[in-house]
């Protein structure tokens, strides 16, 4: 079972929520960084470090001595990262998919590519908890591909959490697709309303059932509640203000492991979503 955990906004304490309810599973759990801009899991689960893989992904070059510059690079490149002016080719980088598709479609055969780092995987564990975290090269642009990559680690036979990026933005996407089932975390304000809001309707295009966990639940509006209520979202779970998992959160501690009540009530979470799946 795959559950992914994302929010509209960050400051929500989705990874929190991802952390906490890892260790708070029986079995085999699976714990996914895939918030590969700014990965910090391992801060909070403080996992053992077994392997460390790079992650290369082919970038176009052009051969001059080859191209007429007849722009079909260009034509076919969706994300307009490939522009002939005159006798030059411009590429721009921070555009590039990596897709290959400018060097296919080149009649002269004057593109081809090297490998550049985009990346790192890293692969641990902590106790029952198997880790995985991408993290994205300084000043690179584009993190979906490394996300598809640390997804493949995926086993079947695990209970597998995925802590995605915050927003909406193509990243989150290919996180939550193929969840069983996606958590969202807010919070009760009107930011956290309005990027609720759309964190829903990517799920829904995405066709992941979803429900709301409402975490320092205790403070701001009831807006949320409503709109979960009238919207027909499960809230699973809300969290109140706690100055006691604040502390432990400025420690890098995961609340659980000393309120351990909360053990129960993540438990009770997972068998909530199994429910809705």
């Amino acid at each position: 079972m795959i559950i992914s955990i994302a929010s509209g906004k960050g400051g929500t304490g989705k990874t929190t929520v991802a952390v906490n309810l890892a260790l708070s599973l029986e079995g085999k759990v699976q714990l996914l960084d895939c918030d590969v801009e700014e990965p910090n899991v391992d801060i909070f689960l403080k996992p053992r470090i077994e392997k460390e893989t790079p992650f290369y992904l082919p970038r176009p070059i052009v051969e001059k001595s080859k191209c007429t510059y007849c722009g079909r690079c260009s034509e076919v490149c969706q994300y307009n990262a490939i522009a002939v002016v005159k006798e030059t080719v411009l590429i721009f980088y921070e555009l590039c998919h990596s897709c290959g598709a400018c060097k296919i479609a080149c009649p002269e055969d004057a593109i081809f590519e090297e490998s550049i780092k985009k990346g790192v995987i890293q692969e641990g564990r902590r106790e029952n908890i198997e880790f995985v975290k991408g993290e994205l090269e300084v000043s690179e642009a584009a993190p979906t591909p490394l996300v598809k990559e640390v997804k493949k680690r995926v086993k079947d036979d695990y209970t597998c959490i995925i802590d995605a990026s915050p927003g909406t933005s193509c990243p989150v996407v290919e996180a939550v697709k193929d969840s069983h089932f996606c958590l969202l975390v807010t919070e009760p304000t009107p930011f956290g309303l309005n990027d609720l809001k759309l964190a829903h309707q990517v799920c829904k295009k995405l066709k992941v059932p979803s429900g709301v966990l409402i975490n320092r639940a205790n403070v701001g509006d009831k807006k949320v509640n409503k709109y979960c209520e009238r919207e027909n979202i499960p809230l699973l779970m809300e969290i109140p203000i706690d100055r006691e998992i604040a502390e432990k959160y400025s420690e890098g501690k995961p609340f659980v492991l000393e309120k351990v009540e909360y053990r129960q009530k993540f438990q009770n979470l997972l068998e909530k979503i199994k429910e809705i799946i």
